[in-house]
């Protein structure tokens, strides 16, 4: 439930279950909820809650999708408040019981809710200090905290456990920018590689997913799709499905659903309904639709800028003028969309495969006519969202059916629906202009991207004189839906934005350094001052060994650098490119980065080599087929992912940097990966790829020769 909407005394204490709570406060809080007694403060939601038997419920609006944030939100805590990891409970994704959240993207959690949640734990370690200084008859600053037991230094035998401190003590404090936080030289949990809280659970199969809960009479649903976006149902013949023994069918606003108790027996119900489409005209196709983008763009404005392009360019030895495409990518997750919502006593409690629980629930009481206080949305455990988990339309489509028919009712999209349905990675377009001088520098770069957004569109490098400009914000939304210029819903996509613009501006650098037959490391330092991105250059070079040299040498090995979400990457991959089929292998990665504090090392080196293996998709394979609003992929005998025999040797570098707090790490480590595998291909061939993905035919297009002219 939101703060301040009608949660009451006798609630509260019930989910929290007593003992010492911290509270985040989200409105005008009245002063007795600073009281040293417990009184319930109006406007509220728990952080984390102390109970008598001494352990810890963490109560987080962000949610687990296989990033470990579950494992790395528990380390903060216990490393605040004192504890063993093994003492924490994890409460994700409720909003009846966690504080308000936007959402998890954006690699976000760690970097902007971390400190908070740290906060949280600090502020309650100090107020158990204080209730056992009163009890041990010894100073705060005398006593030592260990696996939630506080004692007095050279007194060992004075002691008394967390749990025997917070019985009967029914005590709330509201957190503040006060808190003092431990250092990273002082760490004791954090910093170290934890066994993930989820993994047992997942390895077992006893982790449940949206799709897996169920509810005694629930019934499947399946829902009447449109065969192309943007096609408007002009009627539907129901009759046949009706007849159905056990059939339920709900026509509503537009939606049309089939229910019934057996999921075979939907399918076969709405197998029956005739319906007839009016159809959108659109002509558009992989191929048209870039320049496309460009002529409905909006106007170009500027995201960063620094002397004079205009004036310079004129001035350069050599001028250079790129093009670089890539299409509508897919997320594909493992689990597709699912959600099961109930209706019962005028409230809707929805279980959902959510990124955005919050935003969810709002979306979902605003449809409906509710009060938000009057829907919870719950998040199981997420088979892979990527972004593409916030939209929720299946969560509004079980909410939309429960409420028509009063029951619970489960929507579970099969893998045509997700495809057919999901947002897409939009396609976009990056043009540059740039130049080099007398004495092989950059004069100038001249940088425009069209509907990829600003994310990543600012180079890292201190050229004299650049320009970076972008088309609008993302146009998130299906065609004809404001400034939307797709012919389908498009969405946040791992690193969205991010990846397209570092293959553009690292292709970009590459072309002129071997333009000039510069050492393209050597290339790169003479363009960095940051001294952060050189030492993670730096190490990347080092531990991947790199070979000073001008490409094409010959070898495939490329590098790429960028800085995203506080975490700076620089990556190195050796590729083996066939000149008969146009298959690329990617042998080797080496990712080094930068990120901070980092919380649980083995969790951010799955993270990045998570991420690289994804990005292995979008740089050579993945690419959606369309035509019009017509999604014409609906399983992968066409839409190719990465697959397991394609994964390189993949060596992940964490440099470490304790001066600056924890950074973000699902999305950083991927954006590199089309860029690196480009150059990498161009240093083993001479092939200059400028479209996503890099696909064999495109490969055998661009080798240089007659053979493949």
């Amino acid at each position: 439930m939101s703060a301040g909407v009608g949660m009451s005394r006798r609630r509260f204490l019930q989910w929290c279950g007593g003992g010492v709570v911290v509270l985040v406060g989200v409105g005008p809080l009245p002063a007795r909820a600073l009281a040293a007694k417990f009184v319930y403060p109006e406007d509220f939601n728990a952080y984390l809650a102390i109970g008598n038997d001494g352990r810890v419920t963490v109560f987080s609006g962000k949610i687990e999708m296989g990033q470990g944030v579950m494992t790395s939100q528990a380390q903060m805590v216990a490393e605040e408040l004192g504890v063993a990891l093994s003492a924490i409970d994890m409460v994700l994704g409720d909003t009846d019981r966690c504080p308000p959240d936007m959402g998890t993207f954006g690699s976000l959690t760690t970097r902007m809710f971390g400190p908070a949640l740290r906060a949280a734990a600090a502020k309650a370690r100090a107020t158990l200090l204080q209730l056992a200084s009163r009890r041990l008859g010894a100073p705060v600053e005398q006593l030592r905290v260990a696996d939630g037991v506080v004692s007095v230094a050279g007194f060992p035998a004075r002691k008394v456990a967390y749990g025997v401190l917070s019985q009967g003590a029914r005590i709330a404090h509201v957190i503040d920018a006060k808190a003092v936080l431990r250092a990273a030289r002082d760490f004791e949990v954090m910093g170290r590689s934890a066994q993930r809280l989820d993994g047992r659970d997942k390895v077992t199969g006893a982790a449940l997913y949206a799709a897996d809960i169920r509810l005694p009479g629930m019934l499947y649903a399946r829902v009447l799709r449109a065969p192309a976006h943007g096609a408007t149902l002009v009627h539907a013949d129901t009759a046949a499905a009706r007849a159905v023994p056990g059939a339920v069918v709900v026509e509503e606003g537009g939606l049309v659903g089939v229910l019934h108790a057996d999921p075979a027996l939907a399918q076969a119900a709405l197998a029956l309904v005739v319906a007839q489409w009016q159809l959108p005209a659109l002509e558009l196709d992989p191929e048209s639709i870039f320049a496309h983008l460009v002529d409905a763009a909006a106007p170009l404005h500027v995201v960063g800028a620094r002397g004079d392009v205009t004036a310079q360019a004129p001035l350069a030895r050599r001028r250079f003028s790129s093009e670089f495409h890539k299409g509508y990518v897919a997320h594909a997750p493992m689990e597709p969309h699912a959600a099961l919502a109930q209706f019962k006593d005028g409230k809707l409690t929805v279980w959902a495969s959510t990124q955005t629980p919050f935003p969810t629930r709002d979306r979902i009481a605003q449809v409906l006519g509710m009060d938000p206080a009057r829907v919870r949305v719950i998040t199981p455990y997420l088979g892979g969202g990527f972004g593409g988990k916030s939209a929720d339309r299946q969560a509004i489509e079980a909410a939309r059916l429960a409420h028509a028919t009063g029951g619970a009712v489960q929507v579970a999209w099969d893998r045509a629906e997700e495809f057919g349905n999901d947002t897409f990675d939009p396609a976009s377009v990056v043009r540059v202009e740039s130049g080099l001088a007398e004495d092989g520098s950059v004069s100038h770069f001249d940088y425009a991207v069209y509907s990829a957004g600003e994310r990543g569109a600012a180079s890292c490098y201190d050229f004299a004189h650049a320009r970076f400009r972008a088309s609008g914000a993302p146009s998130y939304g299906p065609a004809g839906a404001g400034a939307s210029v797709h012919p389908f819903p498009v969405g946040p996509w791992r690193g969205p934005g991010a990846n397209m613009n570092c293959f553009a501006i690292e292709s970009q650098i590459d072309i002129m350094a071997a333009a000039s037959a510069q050492d393209p490391l050597a290339f790169r330092m003479r363009h960095l001052t940051d001294p952060r991105m050189r030492r993670v250059l730096q190490a990347a070079a080092d531990a991947f060994g790199w070979q000073p040299g001008a490409a094409p040498s010959g070898r495939g090995t490329g590098m790429a650098c960028t800085i995203d979400a506080g975490t700076y990457v620089a990556a190195m991959a050796e590729v083996k490119v066939d000149a008969a089929s146009g298959q690329v292998r990617v042998v080797r990665v080496v990712c080094a980065q930068d990120m901070g504090v980092v919380v649980n090392p083995d969790g951010a080196r799955m993270q990045a080599e998570g991420g690289i293996t994804m990005g292995l998709g979008y740089a050579l394979a993945e690419e959606l087929n369309f035509h019009g609003g017509q999604v014409l992929d609906s399983n992968f005998d066409t839409y190719t992912i990465p697959r397991f025999s394609w994964v390189p040797r993949i060596e992940v570098v964490l440099v470490a940097n304790d001066e600056v707090a924890p950074q973000g790490g699902g999305e950083p480590p991927i954006i590199t990966t089309g860029a690196v595998i480009a150059n990498a291909i161009f240093d083993a061939t001479g092939a200059r790829l400028m479209r996503l993905p890099m696909t064999p035919q495109r490969v055998l297009q661009a080798l240089p020769g007659p053979a493949h002219a």
